[in-house]
């Protein structure tokens, strides 16, 4: 293979290659978790769940590719076995059990919040340790999707509706609507 000329060490690209590979390990992990309660969900909430988890299934797809590419982008190789990824991931699975839909989805906020805090701690690596900035930049978007994410599935579990006047019952005071 041709040396890599990037303006960045081999040690460098090495480092970052490991930090993104655990990021593509738990992204893989989390797409697992995320298609399998999308088979599985029941309830009321089904068709809310059963569309959302797909919209956010399909969206970690999209950032497990991208997170590959930036793996050879760097020279390194992607992790690609199931095998792989359970060794380097943080997040866990919760193999042999099929939870009630709120815990399904309070399982997947959790792990996105891992997914977050992984991923602060990873750009500053990137930016402090390894001196590359685009991968600190790549990540950020990263982050900033989870987060979003994580906000969807927070306000689905802790969400509480409020009268048109504003009124919310569980808090007994006046809160405008639309704030």
């Amino acid at each position: 293979m041709r040396k890599i000329n990037i303006g960045l060490t081999e040690e460098q690209r090495q480092g970052v290659v490991e930090l993104l590979n655990q990021d593509l390990a738990d992204a893989y992990l989390l797409l697992v978790k995320t298609k399998k309660y999308h088979w599985d969900v029941v309830g009321p909430q089904f068709r809310t769940l059963h569309e959302l988890w797909e919209e956010q299934y399909e969206k970690l797809t999209e950032n497990i590719d991208a997170l590959a590419e930036r793996v050879r982008a760097l020279g390194g190789y992607p992790i690609g076995t199931m095998e792989g990824f359970l060794k380097v991931a943080s997040l866990k699975e919760h193999g042999g059990d099929v939870p009630i839909a709120t815990e399904m989805v309070a399982r997947l906020l959790g792990d996105h919040e891992q997914v977050i805090r992984n991923l602060r701690e990873h750009i500053e690596s990137c930016e402090e340790e390894f001196n590359d900035v685009g991968t600190a930049d790549f990540l950020t978007a990263l982050m900033e999707e989870h987060e979003e994410i994580a906000w969807m599935l927070r306000s689905f579990i802790e969400g509480e509706s409020l009268s048109p006047d504003g009124f919310n019952p569980a808090s007994e005071k006046k809160t405008p609507v639309g704030v």
